[in-house]
């Protein structure tokens, strides 16, 4: 029999939870032979870091007063939604890290900034209040290969 490639869902270390959000599940390749399966490095693998900057990162929110007359869409089209940066530094799409406020969670920079914040990072937040809160604090972004 010829081994076949195919995306099986599987889940990560502990079992799903009924009332867990299914987004959770990972999906890996695995090989099937017959009725074996057997697991097969991700072609997306661990992403290289292309580099590290020192940065300075604020937040913002959905509010007319911190967007232009679009305040849902960002300047790559899409809708905002947790895990979207603004940046003018890097390219649209790029996907950054910021380790020591966020660990391994991947940020893609979707938005854009007023030319006279060149450098920063700005964090979406789904309010006002959390925007505040987090303030504005200075740290390294790492980027990574796209």
């Amino acid at each position: 029999m010829v081994p076949m490639l195919g995306i099986v869902p599987t889940l990560g270390a502990s079992t799903q939870k009924p009332d867990e959000d299914p987004s959770s599940i990972e999906e890996r390749l695995v090989l099937t032979q017959a009725n074996t399966l057997l697991p097969v490095s991700s072609p997306l693998g661990p992403q290289r870091i292309v580099n590290t900057m020192r940065v300075v990162v604020t937040a913002y929110s959905s509010t007319p007063e911190q967007t232009d007359g679009t305040p849902f869409t960002t300047a790559s089209g899409k809708k905002v939604r947790d895990g979207i940066v603004a940046a003018n530094m890097l390219p649209l799409g790029t996907k950054i890290k910021i380790p020591a406020l966020f660990g391994d969670k991947i940020f893609v920079v979707e938005d854009r900034m007023h030319p006279k914040n060149y450098g920063k990072v700005d964090i979406w937040f789904p309010s006002r209040q959390e925007a505040k809160i987090f303030g504005v604090k200075q740290t390294s972004i790492v980027v990574l290969e796209s």
